[in-house]
């Protein structure tokens, strides 16, 4: 199987295509198998690549919670890239990866072409925070006391991801399968140090207010932990566009996965065109800069 070395732990990654370099980063209640429209989609003309994150089989499962945390994860879309000699890279990241994503663009803004950030934000909004923080903490716990058979069944039925039952009673069945077969300790890590202990967004507004990568948010208008957090972003990164696609929960790629891809394809295309324009009042005085889908060493 193949794997990259990041800080305390190997990575799982599966690597289809040629062209471009697409990294996708998947959800805390997923992994890369969640990916699978996406990279069948892209493929065809982006090298695409996705990985599981640290915690999720195959990927190391590290005994030591300290291994964990949302800084790791970040660091760890860097060791993608560096064990796979990709210098710069779309990234598509879904709720814990879109966190993950735009806190790669921050720290690594040179290595990144353009980001889209998907259902992110939950527990982030000031008025969410508190009971946010408190659901996670009992959702920690029921991992490891409970088990991966009850807490998939639970999570599957959430508020926020029971759309996808309802819309595609197949792909809902994987989506829990998978989940089910997620270490449980490995859960529970990543719910401690990374969920739990990961600063709102709304920490970072100063920085996002200067950071220069085209950012496409999308998020279902059903997705309710989101909604708000997404038009702060929207406000707040200068070269935010925002997509809300109507009827939709949590799983915004799984739910929807045409238009997902399409609007995501139409991002990157405008990116790599030069066209997608800066937001206002800046735009009419600022160019994009360009983005060559055909090389992948094209700065």
């Amino acid at each position: 199987m193949p794997h990259v070395s990041a800080f305390g732990a190997r990575l799982y990654f599966e690597e289809t295509g040629k062209g471009y370099p697409i990294v996708f980063v998947h959800e805390f209640g997923s992994d890369l198998r969640e990916w699978e429209s996406q990279v069948r989609h892209f493929s065809g003309a982006y090298r695409c690549i996705a990985y599981n994150a640290r915690g999720y089989p195959p990927s190391d499962v590290p005994n030591d919670v300290n291994l964990y945390g949302w800084e790791l994860a970040v660091n760890d879309i860097d060791a993608v890239m560096r064990g796979l000699a990709i210098e710069r890279a779309h990234v598509v990241g879904l709720s814990m990866g879109g966190y993950a994503a735009l806190q790669f663009g921050l720290k690594y803004p040179e290595k990144v072409s353009a980001i889209v950030a998907a259902g992110t934000g939950s527990g982030s909004a000031p008025f969410q925070r508190e009971g946010w923080l408190r659901e996670m903490s009992e959702l920690a716990r029921g991992f490891v006391e409970r088990g991966m058979d009850a807490m998939s069944n639970e999570m599957a039925h959430n508020p926020t991801r029971i759309q996808l039952k309802a819309k595609n009673l197949g792909r809902w069945h994987d989506f829990v399968d998978h989940l089910r077969q997620h270490s449980a300790h490995g859960m529970s890590s990543t719910m401690t140090r990374f969920q739990i202990l990961r600063p709102s967004l709304y920490d970072f507004q100063e920085p996002f207010s200067k950071m220069r990568i085209p950012v496409l948010l999308a998020v279902g208008d059903e997705d309710a932990p989101c909604l708000e957090t997404n038009l702060m972003l929207k406000a707040t990164i200068p070269e935010a566009g925002l997509w809300i696609c109507p009827n939709t929960g949590h799983l915004i790629n799984l739910e929807e996965p045409a238009a997902f891809n399409d609007q995501v394809e139409d991002f990157l295309k405008s990116v790599e065109r030069g066209h997608w324009r800066r937001g206002f009042p800046n735009n009419a005085s600022t160019t994009p800069a360009r983005v060559s889908s055909a090389d992948e060493s094209d700065p």
